[in-house]
């Protein structure tokens, strides 16, 4: 009887080891993926808060709104590229007061927004609705020259 009982000692002996290591490994997957995708949101803030900054300046220093609207696309594309996010979608929205029309008229404030969004990493399309993402948007508000030069009209 004695002989039997240690027998069954030692076959539990490493169990708390292998369970250990599962257990880890449970845990520490889904982990790893929080904090990975922690940071490629993070970055994605970065790069379209960034985006938003440089469109605005670039439609500022434009001569009119139509190269403005093309530059400041340009410069978002590029900052986006610089942060990683090369095949991001962009969406640059461009809106104006007191002068809706005309942005470099007289002392206009300019509103630029960036939308765009971070695809989740390691995440599959399970359902076929599309890899799971994370949509990211900023806005940078801005005068146009206070002290630009107008024009004189003809006499």
């Amino acid at each position: 009887m004695t002989r039997v009982r240690r027998r069954q000692a030692r076959d539990d002996r490493g169990s708390a080891l292998v369970e250990l290591v599962w257990l880890g490994v449970l845990l520490l997957v889904p982990m790893l993926w929080i904090v990975i995708s922690v940071f490629e949101v993070q970055s994605g803030a970065f790069g379209v808060s960034g985006a938003a900054r440089a469109a605005g300046r670039a439609f500022a220093l434009a001569p009119d709104d139509a190269t403005g609207r093309a530059r400041a696309e340009a410069a978002a594309r590029q900052v986006l590229d610089d942060h990683g996010l090369k095949d991001a979608p962009l969406d640059v929205t461009v809106t104006c007061r007191p002068f809706p029309r005309d942005c470099h008229a007289g002392t206009s404030v300019v509103t630029v927004r960036i939308a765009s969004r971070v695809d989740l990493p390691l995440l599959p399309d399970v359902l076929g609705g599309g890899a799971p993402s994370f949509s990211l948007d900023a806005s940078h508000t801005l005068p146009i020259g206070q002290y630009q030069e107008v024009p004189r009209a003809a006499p």
